[in-house]
């Protein structure tokens, strides 16, 4: 079975993980001319945007000296004390606090390397070590960094931006709710984009360690937060050590936290189980989804979830397909199961839908042919974030207005895994066998 790969999905960068410890490979990279930047502001990504249309606002991608007023003194990483010293790691060194560090100004995330040529497979044997890496570097590195927390004004940020070389090309930069970029990128600057939007909002989200509350910084090219009680020069008289001086820590790495996302297709195999929820504008169906809790595979999660928010019971759970989500850093889990349409529907356990019910395939496929049935516009992408962030979203309903020729209901865009989901079942690519309509106990029993 040849999995599809959706939006933000692909991983098009070889991320040269084992480089990220080296500050001496990411000081000599930094400033190549082939360098790229994916930038943010305070997590809204920098485009080109020449028009008003949503589609036609694509991922800006600028060079390093276009971005350099942003990145704040030399070096860039392997900070000293000081500002402009550089520490000189030993050769026999590991896990030093202060590999690639970088505590003077904002965060820079490596995101990896573009490369020209298929042939160069993860691990590459081109890379083993700095010297041999920047040697051999045949492609485009790419690095993002966000810079709200400069403290720049907006007249300094749109000056810096109007000096670079993309806008004395005449394209027109501006920044974009996040969630709306998502219909008009391609297949490699999704993927670029999600990786970069996650680590940024990591970044900026992990000012403090959790061990013992001090301030942290950057390390790995911001792919590790150290505790600032870690480094050398750091004053600890009179202080117990932070717990992070020892061990390994899952805090001080990025991480990703995944939602199931499902269907439920009734017995029949011509009925599909959607919701709407309060947070979604109005007419607005979708795909089920939750986060998996402590304790629970990805399949107890979709059997729990598909009983709390709709009240039924599934069972022949398979797996789909997965998708990044980077709002903020999700891996969306997509799964299908089998399910009895005969039983009541109930809304009322975790209320976080406002209406489930099932459609037909021929209910969806009229929906999918209209124009708009799929599709998501700029206003509807703001409502939804709006309500994302208002924390009296769960008890407020989002209205949109909706024209007369408007199709009965909305579905998700083919950018999101819930509209591949839907679309999968519509065409008939998943679904279940008719003649087996046996049904697992140990799933329906348990709930």
């Amino acid at each position: 079975m040849n999995l599809p790969t959706n939006m933000f999905s692909g991983s098009p960068l070889n991320r040269l993980s084992w480089l990220r410890t080296s500050h001496p490979f990411l000081n000599a990279i930094i400033v190549s001319p082939k360098t790229r930047w994916a930038v943010f502001n305070s997590g809204q990504p920098l485009v080109y945007a020449n028009s008003n249309l949503v589609h036609e606002q694509s991922l800006a991608f600028l060079s390093t000296s276009d971005v350099r007023p942003f990145l704040g003194p030399e070096p860039f990483f392997g900070q000293g004390k000081e500002e402009g010293e550089l520490v000189v790691e030993s050769p026999e060194t590991q896990h030093s606090p202060t590999e690639a560090a970088r505590h003077h100004s904002s965060p820079i995330i490596f995101l990896g390397l573009k490369e020209n040529s298929k042939s160069n497979a993860l691990p590459s044997s081109d890379f083993v070590d700095p010297e041999a890496a920047i040697a051999n570097l045949d492609g485009v590195p790419y690095f993002s960094i966000d810079i709200f927390e400069l403290g720049l004004t907006d007249e300094r940020i749109k000056e810096i931006l109007d000096a670079s070389s993309a806008a004395q090309d005449g394209q027109t930069l501006s920044w974009s709710e996040p969630r709306i970029l998502m219909s008009g990128l391609d297949s490699f600057s999704g993927g670029v984009f999600a990786e970069a939007r996650s680590m940024v909002d990591w970044n900026q989200r992990n000012k403090f360690c959790p061990g013992c509350g001090s301030t942290t910084y950057s390390m790995w090219g911001g792919w590790k937060i150290s505790c600032s009680s870690l480094l050398p020069w750091a004053d600890n008289a009179g202080r117990k050590p932070c717990i992070t001086s020892k061990g390994l820590h899952n805090f001080t790495h990025p991480r990703t936290d995944p939602v199931v996302i499902m269907i439920a297709i009734d017995e029949s195999g011509d009925k599909i189980l959607l919701g709407r929820g309060k947070k979604f504008p109005g007419k607005f169906y979708s795909a089920l989804a939750g986060f998996i809790e402590p304790g629970e595979t990805f399949e107890d999660a979709v059997a729990r979830e598909m009983w709390e928010e709709a009240g039924v019971t599934v069972w022949d759970i398979r797996y789909h397909s997965g998708q990044p989500w980077p709002y903020p850093a999700n891996l969306m889990v997509g799964f299908y199961a089998r399910a009895d349409s005969t039983q009541p529907i109930r809304v009322d356990l975790d209320n976080e839908l406002v209406d489930a019910r099932w459609y037909t395939r021929a209910e969806i496929r009229t929906v999918l042919r209209h124009p708009s049935g799929g599709k998501f516009g700029k206003a509807e992408y703001k409502k939804m974030a709006e309500s994302v962030e208002d924390r009296t979203a769960e008890t407020k309903m989002v209205q949109i207005e909706f024209k007369n020729d408007d199709p009965p209901f909305r579905l998700p865009p083919v950018t999101a895994i819930a509209g591949v989901l839907i679309r999968d079942w519509v065409e008939g690519k998943i679904g279940f066998s008719t003649e087996d309509t046996s049904k697992q106990p140990a799933l329906r029993n348990n709930l």
